[in-house]
């Protein structure tokens, strides 16, 4: 059986609300127990983030639904033709903050898109990688000639997260035991590190017939979690010996009081391990496909933070990988971590940009923190 080639023929973007400056971030999740976080001003001097967005209002209230936000991306890729919706015959919807446990976060989706046909829908897990698991299934799927038109979409609503009223009773009881009112460090240095919204990509076995396509030639995985315990999690508390406590296993109080449901991440295991096994990644795919970086036109690195920025770059200069600054392209500053639908907002704003000529190759890198996972991916401009 031949394989058919697949092309990124469509990508679009979507942003709840109008981005929100550093200084006003509190305005919108709040102050717990009435204090300005002392985190703040360090966590985000370190990360670069100068916009984001929120699915919020200024009263902490939900605008959008994740699920919301995604139908709204996957619209806009047929904006120009609103009937060819019916076309594709599966959606892969990538998320680390489904709106429920149950039902998924890709059937959710769909029912916001009563516009398109009953079709194969699956959701991916996992955290900054889900959006990639999902262009992954949908490449393949029509790779095999399985289907013909998929959308594939990484998207995130993190900030109800995030909210000060998730901590109030944490903080009040240290208060009561006399102990430090602020929130730890695990779980407020994220609140001031993520952002909301989602991208979309359409995929197609035919590429376009006017402009620009992007065709996947590979897309690897790799997981360092036999070896590496739990970096960022959620729903759950990490015990002594590097184990996960499931949010099931504690009592509706315990749940409360100890914000076992907010997001935390060990700031020092991130440290010790984002960069030095994200590069064997790298080495392990390019020695794969017989890849030289200096063949790359564009790499698309997805970053938590600008703190990583230099490490990255000399990481890849340590393991003979180099790739010079001219060939970046990131939009951290801009739109924020958005998890799982970071590296669909770069790929977007770089397909819309006017710059992509025919014949250039794009690298992606994402990486994982939440047990070191990592996805990488090269596209060629047809």
């Amino acid at each position: 059986m031949s394989l058919s080639n697949v092309y990124i023929i469509s990508t679009s973007s979507f942003f709840p609300n109008e981005p929100i400056q550093n200084e006003e971030m509190e305005t919108y999740l709040g102050l717990i127990d009435g204090k300005s976080s002392k985190s703040r001003r360090i966590v985000l001097r370190n990360n670069g983030i100068k916009n984001r967005y929120y699915a919020l209002s200024k009263e902490s209230k939900p605008t959008h639904t994740n699920a919301q936000m995604t139908a709204l991306a996957i619209q806009k890729l047929f904006k120009e033709h609103p009937e060819e919706i019916k076309s594709i015959d599966l959606l892969s919807s990538g998320t680390s903050s489904p709106d429920q446990l149950m039902p998924s976060h890709a059937v959710m989706v769909h029912g916001e898109l009563p516009e398109t046909n009953p079709i194969e829908v699956v959701s991916p897990s996992g955290v900054c990688c889900a959006g990639m698991h999902a262009l992954k299934y949908a490449y393949l799927s029509i790779k095999s000639g399985e289907k013909q038109k998929a959308v594939a979409t990484g998207s995130e609503r993190l900030s109800a997260s995030l909210t000060a009223d998730k901590f109030q009773d944490e903080a009040e009881k240290l208060n009561q035991l006399e102990e430090n009112p602020y929130i730890s460090f695990e779980k407020d240095f994220l609140r001031w590190m993520l952002s909301d919204g989602a991208g979309a990509f359409l995929l197609s076995n035919q590429p376009n017939q006017h402009g620009i396509s992007l065709r996947i030639e590979w897309m690897d995985g790799y997981s360092f979690a036999n070896e590496k315990e739990a970096c960022m999690y959620m729903g759950s508390a990490k015990l002594p010996d590097g184990s996960l406590k499931s949010f099931k296993d504690f009592t509706s109080e315990e749940l409360i009081d100890q914000s076992i449901l907010s997001i935390k991440q060990d700031v020092k295991l991130l440290s010790e391990n984002i960069i030095e096994l994200g590069g064997l990644g790298m080495i392990a795919s390019l020695k794969r496909h017989h890849l030289s970086t200096l063949e790359i036109d564009y790499f698309l690195p997805h970053m938590s933070s600008a703190f990583f920025k230099d490490k990255i770059y000399n990481k890849l200069i340590e393991d003979n990988t180099p790739i010079d600054y001219s060939k970046w392209f990131v939009n951290l500053s801009q739109v924020g971590n958005v998890g799982a639908a970071s590296i669909y907002l770069m790929v977007d704003e770089l397909f819309h940009s006017g710059k992509l000529k025919k014949g250039e190759k794009l690298l992606l890198m994402v990486p994982e923190s939440s047990r070191f996972s990592y996805m990488y991916a090269l596209l060629t401009v047809v």
